[in-house]
């Protein structure tokens, strides 16, 4: 039997597991609608799909053990039936290549994060034959296409728009520039786009993305290269988008062009993140982080100073190697300095191929999990201090559904980040943004108020971008 009949024979179909990060989503986003062009129908079923796709993460261990023992039940799948196809897309390829097929020998492709633009022509390679496919490191042309296809994105008045990928930098815990290459930037123009053509599909939020977003056009000719600001101020234009987040910054490259633009934009959430990893200068040089609490604090006030109302997000690691009590109570006592409204904490997993992990991972589990509890129970501390302030202002709440605890209420988050609830009205749908006034603090949430008479809720509808479904992906037939 023809070994490739099965798949000839029968629907094309394809089941994308997604693990990781924000940039995961979005590339999965471009996998789906590159196959939906191929004729490749997407399956929620795995047991239905003929091809099986891994988007993987290598930031954590836990993450890539995952995707294992995933691949470990496709086995005896393969072994019935030949023809099914296996790829692992991603930071895991990167990392593990040809290592893969070691330990799982019935993965055909491995395909790394910067070459999964052709993986549908990798997957007719194996169909018609080939084995063992691996594409790992930079690649030839640049991973975003000019003019980014929208056919399989899933409607959402939420949008992710990748502006550049990869990171110049070398922190020593960190696996991504060895994953994910050095930083390349996206033209502007491509940028904007993307954005508008998002937006005719009714989306008003987009969530900008890079490893480190605010380096953007630092990998360019310094002629014409572009910046984070001018972006900014080209999406100020784009009529419809009502909200910009931000995902990720670096301390180091933020300055003052940058943040008066941000400061100028009247579709910037106020709602930042600016990942300090630890409030311990010994600790941040053993980390490579390229900064000291000195400049960590220079740059936040810098963002402050030209926006008063702004919120922060960071990140931290707590169980570095060699961390002792003084330098986390450290990470404690900046986290009440800058008084970051949301954190994730992480306790540190030593991934191979960092330079941390030559060095004794000496921090007991239990330990690690003890000091992450107690920054968790302070940043929830910090919130709960900090977001009934917000009472008796105004301010806009973007809708993101219905409340399924409050009924008669739906839920969403100001301008700075903080949750609120709405009261329901006719025209309520996830992405509007509606004008209230903050009235009260529910021990969880802020309880707004319409600000606008139910006519003029319905004008405000009426006038903002309804979503448009993306278009569903045909099922078509093969062979006889």
């Amino acid at each position: 039997m023809n070994p490739t009949s099965a798949v000839d024979n029968h629907t094309r179909s394809f089941h994308l597991r997604v693990f990781g990060c924000q940039m995961n989503v979005y590339d999965g986003e471009l996998m789906r609608s590159s196959f939906a062009r191929r004729g490749w129908a997407e399956q929620e079923d795995p047991a239905q799909a003929s091809l099986h796709v891994f988007h993987t993460c290598s930031v954590r261990e836990q993450a890539e053990e995952r995707v294992h023992g995933l691949l470990g039940e496709l086995r005896r799948v393969k072994k019935a039936d030949p023809s099914t196809v296996i790829a692992v897309v991603g930071c895991m390829a990167d990392r593990e290549g040809q290592e893969l097929f070691a330990r799982e020998p019935h993965v055909d492709i491995v395909c790394g994060s910067r070459h999964f633009p052709r993986l549908p022509d990798m997957v007719e390679r194996v169909i018609g034959g080939e084995q063992r496919i691996c594409e790992l490191g930079e690649a030839a042309e640049p991973v975003d296409e000019e003019r980014r296809d929208l056919l399989a994105r899933p409607a959402s008045y939420q949008a992710h728009v990748a502006v550049m990928r990869g990171c110049d930098l070398n922190c020593t815990y960190c696996i991504v520039p060895s994953v994910r290459g050095r930083v390349e930037s996206r033209p502007p123009s491509a940028i904007v786009e993307e954005v508008r053509g998002l937006v005719e599909q009714g989306v008003t939020e987009v969530h900008l993305l890079g490893q480190t977003i605010d380096a953007y056009g630092r990998d360019l000719d310094r002629g014409d290269r572009p910046s984070l600001a001018g972006l900014l101020d080209a999406l100020e234009e784009v009529e419809g988008l009502a909200r910009i987040r931000m995902v990720t910054l670096h301390p180091s490259y933020i300055d003052r062009e940058l943040a008066e633009a941000m400061a100028r934009s009247s579709k910037f959430m106020r709602f930042l993140p600016v990942p300090i990893q630890s409030g311990s200068d010994s600790m941040l040089k053993r980390m490579k982080r390229g900064y000291n609490m000195k400049l960590y604090r220079q740059r936040i006030g810098l963002l402050r100073e030209v926006m008063p109302d702004l919120e922060l997000i960071s990140d931290w690691i707590v169980g570095f190697p060699g961390e002792t009590d003084e330098e986390f109570e450290a990470s404690e006592r900046a986290m009440e300095e800058i008084a970051f409204l949301q954190s994730y904490v992480f306790q540190y997993s030593p991934r191979p191929g960092t330079v941390a992990h030559d060095i004794q991972d000496d921090i007991p589990m239990q330990q690690k999990a003890r000091r992450n509890h107690r920054l968790l129970e302070l940043q929830r501390k910090i919130a709960k201090e900090r977001t009934p302030t917000h009472v008796g202002q105004q301010d806009l709440v973007l809708l993101e559904r219905e409340s399924e605890k409050n009924p008669g209420q739906w839920f969403g988050r100001t301008r700075r980040g903080h949750y609120a609830l709405v009261p329901e009205f006719p025209e309520a749908r996830p992405g509007l943004e509606v004008p209230v006034d903050l009235v009260a603090y529910t021990g969880r949430e802020l309880q707004a108020a319409h600000r606008l008479s139910s006519q003029e809720l319905a004008d405000l509808a009426d006038k903002s971008p309804a979503l448009i479904p993306a278009a569903k992906t045909p099922v078509l037939s093969f062979g006889v």
